[in-house]
């Protein structure tokens, strides 16, 4: 819905736009919860933004306490903190819930050498680790994403969202992407 550099590029301030892009996040964790509840699972959204209307504050706790219950757990809002990606929160908040993985689902299916919409050549990888996904300078995510999933030993599996069935292929092991570990 917005972006935060977007948004911060037409005039408003950077803090401003990250605010307005964590905030996005909770709109659209919002409308998942809804279309994950009209297909019979129970969802469950919090958020790094105090707003008791709207959905419940993230704290380990409460995520682990819904996942146990057999909930789906969305968390939006970021770290509530401008200047940090959503990359970057995702394997923060993956490292407190105790997480098994990050799945990055993007517009490619994986990490490749060079941009594969600019380059033909670009050379898609099966498998890298995280130091050579940060020493690579590879754009799929950002270098502390790649650093603190490192730091936390969470492997990251970069794929295409929009290649149907690509979340369930994932999950059960069978998904084309990259995996970054160790």
């Amino acid at each position: 819905m917005v972006r935060g550099m977007q948004v911060s590029s037409q005039g408003v301030s950077r803090t401003t736009g990250d605010t307005m892009g964590m905030l996005a996040t909770v709109m659209n964790c919002l409308a998942l919860q809804a279309a994950i509840e009209r297909r019979g699972t129970a969802a469950k959204t919090l958020s790094a933004f105090v707003m008791p209307q709207v959905c419940e504050l993230f704290t380990a706790s409460a995520a682990h306490n819904y996942l146990a219950d057999g909930h789906i757990v969305l968390l939006g809002g970021g770290t509530g903190n401008p200047y940090f990606t959503t990359d970057t929160t995702a394997v923060l908040r993956a490292a407190e819930i105790d997480a098994q993985a990050v799945l990055k689902a993007t517009n490619v299916d994986g990490v490749y050498s060079a941009d594969p919409k600019k380059d033909p050549a670009a050379k898609r990888f099966d498998r890298l680790t995280h130091s050579e996904a940060i020493q690579g300078g590879y754009k799929v995510m950002d270098a502390t994403a790649f650093a603190l999933a490192r730091e936390t030993s969470l492997p990251i599996i970069v794929f295409s969202i929009a290649e149907p069935g690509s979340i369930g292929a994932v999950l059960g092991g069978t998904g084309r992407g990259t995996v970054v570990a160790g």
